[in-house]
């Protein structure tokens, strides 16, 4: 069974190239803001096996581990990691039964899980027990019991890094297959965007423990210098410009007006009026970081379909962006015509009354200290190029808003030492084996991912879109 899943690893997943535009993408990166902030979390209520859920799972609680790789007092220290796991297909231990693990982001395991068709649809076909571990810090495993005191300080956010996510996975896998005699099936991982960064990593740390990884949307490279820094908000930049020239115009233009706004007397009160805020903004840097989230996050999901991973948006919501925007006479106030291209992402159902900020109806917040502690992932904006403000990143006042926020020092070199990423392609030839690396180019995190072939088994699904 091992050597069927091996080989038909690489068949059934190359069907991605078609998947792709069907299914979401898992989840990615939070899109980087210009400045990092801290702010309260808004955590939504758990979707887990409600009626209208498309999936059925069954929730778990495994105890995990603080520390994997320190043998100190403080290791033995345990919290309970959340899970979810579907035996519908599954053909069992006896028959050596594949087990598909997805590897969970920087949120809610229920969200991914109802929002990652692919593995879903393979199951059946390979008869697999499909599992789905939460990433520590993130949804309900929290250690130190609660939100409140694992965020606490930069001393309780230690043990938040990648290294221990998928120590957290290995071990949950191992003891599952034990539990249920299944030490002969062979695992499959799956990961989107940072979910497929982890899946990626650990085939290359724990072979022994999996015989393969597909890695969709992973930007393995995006880090140091290993791709230019603009390469993000230029493919961004590119997608809004691929739909209207005016659309991206406008945008590329509005920055500096609302520069000008923040500067006078009552502008602030008068941009919170036009965007509907729930409060008044403190300042024009709430406003650009919230509309970059939006534009970032619409070229991650400019589906051809309805969807409502992010938000619930129409088929092509970039166009519908810049439909919206262009439906103006050019001589209409600047602002107006902004709200009514970001009312697509951020109100598309005409639901909402007023805007906050600081929402994080996903709970990513736990990113913030990722960004600031390894993965460190640099990014500029061409003005050449880029309808974003121009900005070069700057890791002296990276390094100091990370001290100012957590009173940590940023490793920007340390994830190329800990995974690789320089010469990938020589590393992963040698030292790599069974990943499938998939990516489509209208998405901005394409730019730091693996985009050609390295061996007969590390293959890269490339489409236009």
């Amino acid at each position: 069974m091992e050597k069927y899943i091996t080989l038909s690893f690489l068949f059934i997943l190359s069907s991605c190239t078609v998947e792709a535009w069907r299914l979401p993408s898992l989840l990615r990166p939070r899109a980087p803001s210009l400045s990092l902030t801290s702010g309260e979390i808004n955590i939504p209520n758990s979707k887990q096996n409600k009626p209208n859920s498309e999936y059925e799972y069954e929730t778990k609680y495994f105890t995990q581990r603080l520390d994997h790789f320190s043998f100190k007092k403080h290791a033995n220290s345990t919290f309970q990691q959340r899970y979810l796991i579907n035996d519908k297909h599954w053909v069992g231990a006896k028959s050596k039964g594949p087990i598909f693990l997805y590897c969970g982001n920087e949120g809610y395991i229920d969200w991914f899980a109802e929002n990652s068709g692919f593995i879903w649809d393979v199951a059946p076909q390979f008869g697999a027990l499909l599992v789905f571990p939460e990433h520590r810090y993130y949804g309900e495993s929290m250690p130190y019991g609660s939100h409140d005191l694992a965020y606490k300080d930069g001393d309780s956010l230690s043990y938040l890094t990648a290294e221990l996510a998928i120590a957290d996975y290995a071990t949950l896998i191992v003891d599952l297959k034990k539990n249920l005699s299944a030490e002969a099936s062979p695992v499959v991982l799956f990961g989107g965007s940072y979910g497929g960064m982890l899946a990626a990593w650990m085939r290359l740390k724990y072979p022994h423990i999996a015989i393969g990884a597909l890695a969709s949307s992973a930007p393995i490279l995006q880090f140091e210098d290993i791709v230019p820094w603009d390469v993000f908000y230029d493919i961004v930049s590119t997608d809004f410009r691929r739909e209207s020239e005016n659309c991206f115009r406008v945008i590329k233009e509005s920055w500096s007006l609302l520069e000008s706004y923040g500067i006078n007397e009552g502008g602030l009160h008068e941009i919170s009026k036009k965007f509907h805020m729930c409060r008044d903004l403190n300042s024009t840097q709430e406003i650009e970081d919230w509309l970059n989230s939006a534009y970032s996050n619409l070229a991650m999901v400019d589906y051809p379909y309805n969807a409502s991973f992010l938000m619930p948006l129409p088929a092509y919501p970039i166009r519908e962006v810049c439909k919206a925007i262009d439906s103006f006479p050019n001589n209409a106030n600047l602002l107006d015509r902004l709200f009514a291209g970001i009312s697509i992402y951020y109100n598309y159902t005409g639901e909402e009354e007023c805007f906050d900020v600081n929402d994080d109806p996903h709970g990513e917040n736990g990113w913030n200290w990722q960004a600031c502690t390894e993965m460190v992932m640099p990014m500029s904006s061409n003005p050449e190029s880029s309808m974003f403000p121009p900005f070069t990143f700057d890791l002296e006042s990276y390094r100091k808003n990370c001290m100012e926020s957590y009173g940590v020092e940023p490793r920007p070199n340390w994830i190329t030492t800990q995974f690789g990423g320089h010469n990938i392609s020589t590393i992963l030839k040698h030292f790599g084996s069974n990943i499938i690396f998939s990516n489509g180019l209208w998405d901005p995190w394409s730019g730091g991912g693996v985009l050609k072939n390295i061996s007969s088994s590390i293959v890269a699904l490339v489409t236009e879109k």
